[in-house]
C-alpha cells in the first residue's frame, strides 16, 4: 500500500486493502513512521495534483462484530431496507480484545502512556445491502480520513453492489483474490517445478520422492466418495 501511494494518480482514488489498517509486525515505532509516510505521500498528491486519495481496509471477520452481533441484532442495529454504517467507539473496541493496544489509535492514545504501535484505523461496521439480513463487514478508515468517512463509504457501496460471487462484498477485493490466488493449473506447474527442483538434490534417493508422490495425503477423504 505505502508503494502504490507513491504512483501518480489520473483521478480521485480509493485503495482498499483486504483486512483491517492494523498490524502487529511492526517493532518500536516503525509503524507510526509508516502511517506519518502514507499521510505525507497522500498529502503530495493533492499538492502536487489535486488528487485525493482515500485509505480503507475491509475484513471478513472481526473480535468486535463476532461479540456485538446479537446486541445489535436485539437493537435493531444496521437492520435497515437500504445501505447503512455505524462508527464504532474505541471504548467499545477495547472491551472485544484481550490487548486494549490492538484498539487504541492515535485518536485515543492517553498522554504520557504507550505510542500506538499498531491501529491505523477507526473501525466502521458497514452494511452495503438493502435488506435487513445482508451481511455486516468490520471497515477500517484511515484516521486521519475518518471525516470524510461517507465519501469513502459511498465509494465502496458503488462497488460492492456488484459484489460477485460474495454479493454486497466490494467486487475490487474479489478481483484482487481471484488474480492473486494461485490454483488450478498455474498451482499444478509450480508444483512440478518444485518436485522436479527436489529431485535434482536428492540424487540417489529421488525414487523415495516419486513413491510420496503417489501416496494418499489424506485416505479420510474417501469417506465422501
Amino acid at each position: 500500500m505505502f508503494a502504490i501511494l507513491k504512483k501518480d494518480f489520473g483521478t480521485d482514488a480509493l485503495i482498499v486493502r483486504d483486512g483491517l489498517l492494523r498490524s502487529k509486525v511492526f517493532a518500536k515505532d516503525l509503524f507510526q513512521r509508516l502511517l506519518q509516510g502514507m499521510k505525507d505521500r497522500i498529502d503530495a498528491q493533492w499538492i502536487k495534483s489535486r488528487r485525493r486519495v482515500y485509505l480503507a481496509g475491509v475484513a471478513k471477520h472481526s473480535k468486535v462484530l463476532s461479540r456485538y452481533r446479537l446486541a445489535m441484532a436485539l437493537e435493531g442495529i444496521l437492520q435497515t431496507d437500504y445501505p447503512a454504517y455505524v462508527e464504532v467507539p474505541r471504548e467499545v473496541e477495547e472491551k472485544a480484545y484481550v490487548w486494549s493496544e490492538f484498539a487504541r489509535g492515535d485518536d485515543r492514545a492517553p498522554e504520557g502512556e504507550e505510542i500506538n504501535k499498531f491501529v491505523g484505523g477507526k473501525m466502521f461496521l458497514v452494511k452495503f445491502g438493502s435488506n435487513r439480513r445482508d451481511p455486516v463487514w468490520p471497515v477500517d478508515i484511515f484516521v486521519p480520513q475518518v471525516g470524510e468517512a461517507q465519501t469513502i463509504l459511498g465509494s465502496m457501496l458503488a462497488d460492492a453492489i456488484n459484489g460477485f460471487p460474495v454479493p454486497h462484498y466490494p467486487l475490487c477485493l474479489q478481483k484482487a483474490h481471484e488474480y492473486a490466488a494461485l490454483v488450478d493449473f498455474d498451482f499444478d506447474v509450480l508444483q512440478d517445478y518444485i518436485f522436479e527442483s527436489v529431485r535434482s538434490s536428492l540424487g540417489a534417493d529421488a525414487a523415495t520422492l516419486d513413491a510420496f508422490q503417489l501416496q494418499d495425503a489424506d485416505p479420510a477423504q474417501r469417506r465422501y466418495e
